[in-house]
C-alpha cells in the first residue's frame, strides 16, 4: 500500500473521518440549502446526506476490522489525537481543549471496541435510515432541512461514543438532544409536534442537570474526567467514597439520572411516547436504535466506576426492571402503531439497564446492538404501513394487510419474531442473557418481573401484529382501495434489516467489548431450566395474542371486561403525564404566582425599591427648598455661611 494511502487509513486517521463526514454533509446541506431548494435539487440533498453516512459506515467497518485484528494485549483501550503540536521530543501532543488550573482535557477520541461497535450501530442503521427516508420524504417540501438534521445527529451521536473524556462526551450529549427537538419538531406547524418537541427538550435538561454535577463530583474524586483514566483507577477508590452516599456513589447516581433523561426511564421516561410527532424515519433513527441508548452506553462506558458501588448498582437495576415492567403494560393497550414501538422501546431499555445493574455490561451492549436492528426494523416497517394507509396510525382501522403489503408484512413479521425471543433470532440470544444474568446475580425479585416483562412484549408485539395485518381491512372501502406496497427504496432497507434481524445474535459482541470493562468475559452459571423454558417462554405471549385477535375475538371484550378498572388505569399511562401537569400547573405555575411574583417580586424586590425610591424622593423634597434659582438666595446663603465660619473660628 502507498505510504500516503496507508496513513490515510490509520488509526490515527479513519476516526476522525468517521466523525467529520456526516458534519461535512451537514455543513454543505446548511450552507446551501437555499440554492439546492431553488434549483430544485432536493433528491441530490439526500443523496448527498446517505453517501457521507454510508462512507462513514465503510470507514467504520474497515476501522473495526483493524482494530480487532491487533494482537491481543494491543487492542485495548487507546486514546487517538490528531498530531496538531510536536513536543520537546518530537512526541505528538493532542490539542488542548479546555485549560483551567489543574483541568486539562484534550480534544481527543477514545477508541476501542465498545466505541467501534457504536459507530457500526450508529452509522449502520443509520445509513438504512437515510436510505429509507428518501422514498419516505419525497413529497416533503423541506427535505433539505430534514437531511441536514438527520447528518447533524449522526455527527453529534458518533462524538457522544467516540469522546475521550466526559465533557467532549456532554458535547455529544447536548448535540443529540438538540437535534432530537428539531426532529420531533420538524412538522412545528403542528402544535402536536411542536409541543412534543418542546416536552423532549424540558425533560432532557432535567436529567442534563444530574450528568452536570456528576461530572464536576468526579473531576472532585478522581481528579479528572478522561474516560480511560476513569477505568484505570475506579478499582484505587477508597472505602470511603464507596459508602451508601459516599462522593462516589452520588456520582454515580446524578450521573444516572442524566442516563434516564436520555434513556427515557422513570420518573423521566414521559417525553419519548410523545416523540412520535416526528417523522417515523426520526423514530426508528433516535428513539429506538441510537439517541436513546446513549444512557446505556454511557453506564456501561462507566462499567468498572458503576461497578464499585452497590447501591448505584442496586438503583439501576431497579429502575431498570420497573420501568420495563411499566412500559410493557402500557404498550399492550395502545392503539396508535408507532405508541406501541414507543412503550416497547422503553421497555427494552429498561432491559439494558437491568443488565448494566447486575455487572452484565456486555449484555446490556450486545441487547443494544441487536435492539438496533429489530427495532429500527419494526419503526421502519410501521412507517411503511402508514405510507401505504395514507397517513393513518390507529391499529384498529387497519386488519388484513397481509396480501396488500407482502414485503413489508414478511420484514415486519422478522422483526416482531426477534422482539419476542423466538429461538435463534437475534432477540432470543441477547435477552436470554439478561435473564441469565439476573437469575445468577441472586435477585430473584427482578428476575420474575423480567421474565413476566418478556411474556408481555411478546403479547402486546403479537397483538400489534394480528390487529395490523391480520383478519379483515377496518378501514372502509375508500381507504382500502389507495392501500400500496412502499416502494424499493424503502424496502431495501427493511429486507437488510431483517436479515440482521435474524443474523445479528451470531456476533459475539460480549466477548468482542469485555476489554472495555477491565474484566474477563463470563458465562453466568444460570440454572439449565432457563435455558430450555426460554424456548416455551415467547409462545405464552404470543398464544393469548392469538386466541384473543384472531381465532376467538368475539369473546375478547367478555373475557378481558373484568380487567376493565386496570385498562383505565395502563390507559392513563400509569397517571404520569396527569401527575406531572398536575404539579407544573398548580405548584409550578401557581406557586410562582402565589410566592415568586405576588410575594417575592411585588412585596419584597419591589418593595424595596420602591420604598428607596420613595425615600430619596422624599429627602430630594427637603432638600430641594435650598435651590430656589434665585442668585440673592445664594448669595445671602453664602454671606450667612461666611459669617457662620467666621463667628467659629472667633469663637474657637
Amino acid at each position: 500500500m502507498p505510504e500516503p494511502l496507508a496513513r490515510i487509513l490509520s488509526l490515527d486517521v479513519v476516526p476522525w473521518m468517521v466523525l467529520l463526514l456526516p458534519l461535512g454533509g451537514f455543513v454543505v446541506l446548511a450552507l446551501f440549502g437555499d440554492w439546492i431548494r431553488r434549483d430544485r435539487e432536493e433528491a441530490g440533498a439526500g443523496v448527498l446526506a446517505c453517501a457521507t453516512v454510508g462512507l462513514a459506515f465503510g470507514l467504520s467497518v474497515f476501522w473495526a476490522l483493524k482494530l480487532w485484528s491487533l494482537p491481543r494485549g494491543e487492542g485495548g483501550l487507546a486514546l487517538y489525537a490528531p498530531a496538531f503540536s510536536k513536543g520537546a521530543e518530537g512526541a505528538v501532543l493532542p490539542l488542548e481543549w479546555i485549560g483551567a488550573g489543574g483541568l486539562r482535557i484534550p480534544f481527543a477520541l477514545l477508541l476501542d471496541q465498545l466505541s467501534a461497535v457504536m459507530a457500526l450501530v450508529v452509522t449502520g442503521v443509520g445509513s438504512l435510515i437515510h436510505v429509507y427516508s428518501l422514498g419516505y420524504m419525497a413529497h416533503d417540501e423541506d427535505r433539505v432541512r430534514y437531511f441536514s438534521y438527520l447528518n447533524l445527529f449522526t455527527f453529534f451521536m458518533l462524538l457522544l461514543v467516540m469522546g475521550g473524556s466526559l465533557p467532549l462526551m456532554f458535547v455529544g450529549w447536548e448535540g443529540v438532544g438538540l437535534c432530537s427537538y428539531l426532529l420531533i419538531g420538524f412538522w412545528f406547524r403542528k402544535k402536536s409536534a411542536s409541543d412534543a418537541g418542546l416536552k423532549a427538550f424540558i425533560v432532557n435538561r432535567v436529567g442534563d442537570v444530574g450528568l452536570i454535577l456528576g461530572t464536576i463530583l468526579i473531576f472532585n474524586v478522581f481528579g479528572t474526567v478522561d474516560l480511560k483514566d476513569l477505568a484505570d483507577n475506579a478499582g484505587a477508590l477508597a472505602p470511603e467514597a464507596l459508602g451508601r452516599f459516599g462522593p462516589a456513589t452520588v456520582a454515580c447516581l446524578l450521573l444516572f439520572l442524566g442516563a434516564c433523561g436520555k434513556s427515557a426511564q422513570i420518573p423521566l421516561h414521559v417525553w419519548l411516547p410523545d416523540a412520535m410527532e416526528g417523522p417515523t424515519p426520526v423514530s426508528a433513527l433516535i428513539h429506538a436504535a441510537t439517541m436513546v441508548t446513549a444512557g446505556v452506553y454511557m453506564v456501561s462506558r462507566l462499567g468498572p466506576l458503576f461497578e464499585r458501588s452497590a447501591t448505584a448498582m442496586t438503583v439501576v437495576a431497579v429502575v431498570g426492571t420497573a420501568t420495563a415492567l411499566m412500559a410493557a403494560t402500557i404498550a399492550v393497550v395502545q392503539t396508535d402503531i408507532k405508541r406501541v414501538l414507543a412503550y416497547s422501546t422503553i421497555s427494552q431499555l429498561g432491559y439494558m439497564f437491568l443488565a448494566c445493574g447486575v455487572g452484565a455490561f456486555g449484555v446490556a451492549i450486545f441487547h443494544l446492538y441487536t435492539h438496533a436492528f429489530f427495532k429500527a426494523l419494526l419503526f421502519l416497517g410501521a412507517g411503511s404501513v402508514i405510507h401505504a394507509m395514507g397517513g393513518e396510525q390507529d391499529m384498529r382501522k387497519m386488519g388484513g394487510l397481509r396480501a396488500k403489503i407482502p414485503w413489508t408484512f414478511g420484514t415486519f413479521v422478522v422483526g416482531t419474531a426477534a422482539i419476542a425471543g423466538i429461538p435463534y433470532l437475534s432477540g432470543y440470544f441477547s435477552k436470554d442473557e439478561i435473564l441469565a444474568w439476573a437469575l445468577d446475580s441472586g435477585r430473584t425479585g427482578l428476575f420474575v418481573v423480567a421474565l413476566a416483562t418478556a411474556i408481555l412484549t411478546a403479547f402486546y408485539m403479537s397483538r400489534l401484529l394480528f390487529l395490523t395485518f391480520l383478519g379483515r381491512f377496518r378501514g372502509g372501502q375508500e381507504a382500502e382501495h389507495h392501500v400500496h406496497e412502499s416502494p424499493w427504496v424503502m424496502l431495501v432497507p427493511l429486507i437488510v434489516l431483517a436479515a440482521g434481524s435474524a443474523l445479528a445474535g451470531y456476533v459475539n459482541v460480549t466477548e468482542a467489548v469485555a476489554p472495555a470493562f477491565r474484566k474477563p468475559f463470563d458465562h453466568p452459571d444460570a440454572a439449565p431450566w432457563l435455558h430450555l423454558f426460554a424456548y416455551v417462554l415467547p409462545f405464552l405471549g404470543i398464544l393469548p395474542a392469538y386466541y384473543l385477535y384472531v381465532a376467538l375475538p368475539e369473546v375478547r371484550e367478555r373475557l378481558l371486561a373484568p380487567l376493565r378498572p386496570l385498562t383505565r388505569i395502563l390507559e392513563a399511562k400509569w397517571f404520569f403525564d396527569d401527575l406531572y401537569n398536575g404539579f407544573v400547573r398548580r405548584v409550578v405555575l401557581r406557586g410562582s404566582e402565589a410566592v415568586l411574583w405576588r410575594v417575592a417580586d411585588a412585596r419584597i424586590i419591589d418593595g424595596t425599591l420602591d420604598g428607596g425610591a420613595r425615600l430619596v424622593e422624599a429627602l430630594a423634597g427637603r432638600v430641594r427648598v435650598v435651590q430656589t434659582g434665585f442668585v440673592r438666595a445664594y448669595v445671602l446663603l453664602i454671606l450667612g455661611g461666611a459669617v457662620a465660619l467666621i463667628g467659629y473660628l472667633l469663637w474657637s
